[in-house]
């Protein structure tokens, strides 16, 4: 066990946030912490990785067990540079290093038959395995593998951290953490700020992690991809579920069932057994019986009601007008930012076309110009080239991500109120109500309110427009999950059309139709949802990888001949040479476990030149090792594009 959490209570004031916390977190466990804002999923984690003060039950953590958790505040020496931060993990390995260079030194000048360089040699010999044993060898290869998979790759190694944007910071900050291998590592959103590759890299990474993992994420398919266990923290309590987050809401709806049909049961058993008491306590023939049913009852475990669903807004989007097969015509579109003087095209000009009906997420990296492509689309944007005409009888309602359409100098329910004057104030409260704004915070300005209750108000105003076409820019971003499976839920029943730009990839699967992606290339169509998209782009990239067939010419007698021939021969050789590389791989780990062992050996660690020597072929032969193997790996790649 890595930790346990008994019977803990933790309040703020008189308000109770955890209430008889029991859980546990075992060795390899991969955990998912979810839980509306403000239910108590950061108290939680304090208490976990903070040690902070709780009121009453017991935390116990294993002393084997260091516990590594990403901030949203980063915590990273902003003097440092990229690397020498990276490196700053691995200070223990390197000052063994260092002691080991300067034992070396020393050696080399003493007697090899003194005491001292005896108990030098023992003592190298005991720091080198150590230093091996913690893969000391490979600190910059770690280092430059988490960078590059962390997004990096184009940044120098010296440059400062305080000159990195807060995204950047927040992934060198993981990037640091990974490096530490925490025996549980705790991550609080690590997805935000990760485009879809670093995303894909950073699961792959943590499913070969070999310690427990507890994260924090709204990200449902990063949940469903990581966790075989989910914690819930809902009304004081947290609920254990086993499985991915697709699972946990199954299990949470047989739960609730469940809990509801015993409270039920008690309830009906205490109205019979008070019935009882009331017809027969009057009674001398049965006055004992109901005396002992109002015992019974006394003493009975009342059940609690079960907490159904937490409210999530009414998200309903409707239409009237029906609009023409061909909502969107758009031709020789070219894309640019930036000033007259120095425009940037971000990509290839391109035709864009939208059918009724259809379902369009845009997709790509930072930068790539979705956002400026929706404003384009729009008429925000001005055009830089081509034409874009939008069909007869399309109403268009637009999410901007950072509801930057919205008047921020007015109250909530004046801006709402000032796009639809004619109705009642008690009307424009009641389409806020459904998005969950009310009392007085429909009084608040909205500069001042929260990213999910502006994120509310912004569908509020689309939910009224009753557009038959929908543009979103990142509807998500500001959702509790429970908001976000009712936006889902409400898309899913709108019968017309969708244009979105959206990272959540639990949602490209869900809505979508249609995949574009936006890259540096141009645009790329794929249909069906983001599971599609993977599986299709995968194939796309396969088979851009096998050479091209070469065409046959109308001669093709004998060149055809001479090229089979050709063909053959070059098999033949890689044939050959995948044999070859083979046997030196057989070859060289039966040598690199030769030299382990004979390293381990007593006699030959207080031989220090011998020792060296092994050493430096040990480092050799596996540098010889991953050379071959990655030649044939990329032999045998050519051999199956030729099958």
């Amino acid at each position: 066990m890595v930790l346990s959490v008994s019977n803990m209570t933790k309040s703020f004031a008189d308000r109770v946030i955890l209430k008889d916390v029991n859980l546990t977190i075992e060795e390899h466990d991969r955990i998912g912490l979810i839980g509306a804002n403000g239910a108590g999923k950061t108290t939680l984690l304090n208490i976990i990785a903070e040690h902070a003060e709780y009121d009453s039950g017991e935390v116990a953590v294993d002393t084997r067990t260091s516990i590594g958790y990403l901030h949203q505040n980063t915590g990273l020496n902003r003097q440092s540079a990229i690397y020498e931060e990276m490196l700053s993990v691995f200070s223990e390995l390197k000052a063994i290093e260092e002691h080991m260079r300067s034992m070396e030194r020393r050696m080399a000048i003493l007697d090899h038959d003194s005491q001292e360089y005896r108990v030098l040699s023992e003592d190298y010999a005991r720091s080198q395995a150590f230093f091996e044993a913690r893969e000391g060898y490979q600190i910059d290869v770690k280092i430059k593998t988490v960078l590059t998979g962390m997004g990096f790759s184009d940044k120098a190694y010296s440059t400062p951290i305080f000159t990195l944007s807060g995204g950047e910071k927040t992934r060198l900050a993981l990037a640091k953490l990974l490096l530490e291998e925490p025996s549980l590592l705790i991550l609080d959103e690590p997805t935000n700020h990760l485009d879809f590759r670093t995303l894909s890299w950073l699961e792959d990474y943590l499913q070969g992690y070999k310690g427990s993992l507890l994260v924090v994420s709204h990200d449902r398919y990063f949940l469903d991809r990581m966790v075989t266990k989910i914690w819930e923290v809902s009304h004081q309590k947290v609920y254990t579920y086993k499985g991915n987050y697709t699972k946990y809401k199954q299990l949470k709806a047989e739960r609730i069932a469940r809990e509801l049909k015993e409270y039920e049961q008690q309830q009906n058993k205490l109205a019979s057994m008070q019935e009882y008491v009331d017809r027969n306590l009057v009674r001398a023939s049965t006055s004992n019986s109901a005396k002992s049913r109002i015992h019974q009852m006394e003493h009975m475990e009342r059940l609690e009601k079960p907490q159904l669903y937490d409210k999530t807004p009414n998200f309903r989007f409707t239409y009237t007008r029906e609009p023409v097969k061909d909502v969107l015509l758009g031709e020789e579109i070219t894309l640019r930012v930036g000033d007259a003087d120095h425009p940037k095209q971000l990509l290839p000009t391109f035709d864009f076309n939208i059918r009724r009906g259809e379902r369009i997420a845009l997709i790509g990296p930072n930068g790539i110009g979705k956002s400026t492509l929706l404003k384009t689309l729009l008429g925000q944007n001005q055009l830089s080239s081509g034409e874009i005409h939008w069909g007869r009888n399309v109403q268009i309602a637009y999410y901007e991500q950072e509801n930057l359409n919205l008047n921020f100098d007015n109250t909530v329910l004046e801006e709402l109120w000032s796009r639809w004057p004619n109705l009642m104030e008690s009307q424009v409260r009641g389409i806020l109500g459904q998005m969950l704004i009310s009392d007085d915070n429909v009084y608040k300005p909205i500069r001042v309110i929260s990213g999910g209750e502006r994120a509310r108000l912004g569908f509020a105003v689309m939910v009224t427009e009753h557009a038959n076409t929908l543009l979103f820019d990142e509807p998500t971003n500001h959702l509790d999950l429970a908001s976000k499976e009712a936006l889902e839920k409400a898309l899913s029943e709108f019968t017309g059309t969708l244009l979105f730009v959206s990272h959540d990839r639990y949602f490209l699967n869900s809505i979508p139709t249609k995949i574009v992606e936006m890259t540096p290339e141009g645009l790329q169509i794929y249909e069906g949802n983001y599971d599609d998209y993977l599986e299709q782009s995968k194939a796309r990239a396969m088979q851009a990888q096998k050479p091209q067939a070469q065409e046959k010419k109308p001669s093709a007698g004998a060149q055809s001949y001479h090229r089979s021939k050709q063909q053959r021969a070059e098999d033949a050789k890689r044939r050959n040479r995948i044999s070859a590389l083979e046997k030196q791989m057989e070859a060289l780990d039966a040598e690199i476990e030769r030299l382990q062992e004979e390293m381990a050996d007593p006699e030959v660690a207080a031989q220090y030149e011998r020792l060296q020597e092994i050493c430096a072929r040990l480092d050799e032969a596996k540098q010889e090792n991953e050379d071959a193997m990655t030649e044939w790996m990329m032999l045998q790649e050519e051999q199956e594009g030729r099958a």
